[in-house]
């Protein structure tokens, strides 16, 4: 199985609020079932929450009661981008429901608990894809926390091991400077641990879900001893599929 997490960035235009990308988003979720792998799909939010959430500081959790309409809001927008993504994949033949962390789970001081799997693999079972996404979820210890769609992925990786992990965003992958800013950014073809130390933490925007260095330290450690993350450029068409096939592509492959 191939956990892909669809990028905000990817999905939605994330300088306008609510700008769903639909034909970028089909063309993926075509991709993805031309490719004849079994898959399992996780989402970010993109302009769906991270508008709102950015103006309300959600990420700092409950700081102020007039917080509480804006969390409302976001999961009420990231709900609906997830029936947008799930319908564009049944559109391919791809049974897909959407799960959101915010109504199924709790978080603990920014961290997701699931404890409970058994909806998921219950899901998988019979052959209908899970689908999750970023959210805002409660937090015993915060009175709520963002859930990134990396979370969720970190999560999925535990419970279903998959070898490979794919992230699709708007770059080719790791650079040594921010591509859309430094015409001399070179792509970082393969990443381990022992050049981390090295990454720098401000490669891209900025979001509310973190920097690009915590991502690449929650892929190493998704990967475990044998497995792989991939960062690959969704707007290019063809590459996602051809990957997926197995064919060399432009990215950047992160191992143990």
């Amino acid at each position: 199985m191939i956990l892909i997490k669809l990028g905000g960035s990817v999905i939605t235009d994330k300088s306008q609020y609510k700008k769903f990308n639909r034909e970028q988003t089909s063309r993926l979720c075509q991709e993805i079932a031309a490719s004849g792998k079994g898959t399992m799909i996780v989402h970010g939010a993109g302009s769906f929450g991270h508008v709102v959430a950015k103006q309300y500081a959600l990420q700092s959790g409950l700081q102020d009661f007039r917080q509480i309409p804006a969390v409302a809001r976001v999961q009420h927008d990231t709900r609906e981008l997830s029936l947008l993504v799930t319908e564009e994949l049944m559109k391919v033949g791809i049974p897909a429901v959407s799960v959101p962390p915010g109504s199924c789970f709790v978080m603990d001081n920014g961290r997701l608990v699931v404890k409970d799997d058994e909806a998921l693999k219950g899901l998988t079972h019979i052959g209908v894809m899970p689908v999750m996404f970023g959210d805002v979820v409660a937090d015993r210890s915060k009175g709520f926390s963002i859930c990134s769609g990396d979370q969720a992925m970190e999560v999925l990786a535990r419970k279903f091991r998959p070898k490979t992990i794919v992230f699709v965003s708007d770059v080719d992958g790791l650079f040594t400077a921010d591509p859309k800013k430094d015409p001399d950014a070179k792509l970082i073809e393969h990443v381990d641990k022992s050049m981390l130390n090295s990454i720098d933490s401000e490669l891209s925007v900025a979001d509310v879900t973190g920097g690009i260095r915590g991502k690449i330290e929650e892929m190493l450690q998704m990967c475990g001893d044998s497995g792989e993350c991939v960062l690959l450029n969704g707007t290019v068409p063809g590459r996602l599929e051809s990957f997926l096939k197995g064919e060399d592509v432009v990215c950047t492959r992160v191992k143990v």
